[in-house]
């Protein structure tokens, strides 16, 4: 049987160089005509709209490295600001903590800073204030992260319009010139998608690094948030009623209708001028 089968595989294998070895000496040939186009051809044969697509891939390349670092635990709460803070708060020096906050610019020491400066007022007005500069920082954190999905946006589109204006082209000429020659044709429509392809080139991995630089400034936050709740837990606040720790100028005064006389009269004299 094993024989049998030997004997009937030789035709198979005769049959099979003879119409396989010219086609692939043939290949070979057509191979050795075609000319392979360089990356720079390739970038000059998608036309006009190359020019933004590549300002796209810059300012691509700059928002990644950017929002890398704006975004790292080291940079939003460095750890020996971290460590600094919490000795003054340790030794009760929120005069201190304010004012050396005050010289840092950073994530940790703004919340810090705008949370300190209110300890005079309740712990209402501190969680608040805090609050406020928790969502002022985390927005000033996303301000340039939202151009990536923009660009994400925009870069497709953008190829999309030197596709079609290519195809007009392209059209255009076939319609002056005939189909006598589809080879033109077929090298045009593979000229002008190269633009298409550029432009989905630049806009997925932009839209990958959105995504991911919004998680990492979202955990970056709460890291934050998680220092921040442990400096002010169990914060004796009424020890702290009425001080005005920030030492900056306050706009808020006593009524001139109550400083000036002390009176409903005076007040309502003043209201009806």
């Amino acid at each position: 049987m094993k024989k049998l089968l030997k004997f009937a595989c030789v035709p198979l294998l005769a049959f099979l160089a003879v119409f396989l070895v010219p086609n692939a000496s043939a290949a070979e040939e057509k191979s050795s005509l075609v000319r392979h186009k360089t990356l720079w051809e390739q970038i000059y044969e998608g036309g006009w709209v190359m020019i933004p697509i590549g300002a796209c891939s810059v300012l691509t390349f700059f928002l990644c490295g950017d929002g890398w670092m704006r975004t790292s635990k080291a940079r939003t709460a460095p750890q020996r600001l971290e460590i600094e803070v919490k000795k003054l708060f340790r030794k009760g020096d929120y005069v201190g903590a304010y004012n050396f906050c005050k010289t840092h610019n950073t994530v940790l020491t703004n919340v810090l800073k705008a949370g300190i400066g209110m300890l005079g007022d309740g712990k209402t007005v501190v969680e608040e204030s805090m609050s406020g500069a928790m969502h002022q920082e985390s927005s000033r954190l996303n301000n340039y992260l939202s151009y990536l999905s923009v660009i994400g946006v925009c870069t497709p589109m953008i190829g999309l319009l030197g596709t079609v204006t290519g195809m007009i082209k392209a059209f255009a000429n076939l319609g002056t010139a005939g189909i006598g020659d589809p080879s033109g044709l077929s090298s045009a429509i593979g000229e002008v998608l190269v633009a298409t392809a550029s432009g989905l080139l630049i806009a997925i991995p932009a839209f990958g690094m959105f995504y991911f630089l919004r998680s990492r400034s979202n955990n970056a936050m709460h890291h934050v948030q998680d220092i921040v709740k442990d400096l002010f837990r169990k914060m004796p606040y009424e020890h702290m009623a009425g001080l005005h720790i920030s030492g900056e100028e306050l706009f808020a005064a006593t009524p001139n209708w109550i400083s000036q006389s002390g009176s409903a009269e005076s007040f309502e004299q003043s209201a009806s001028n």
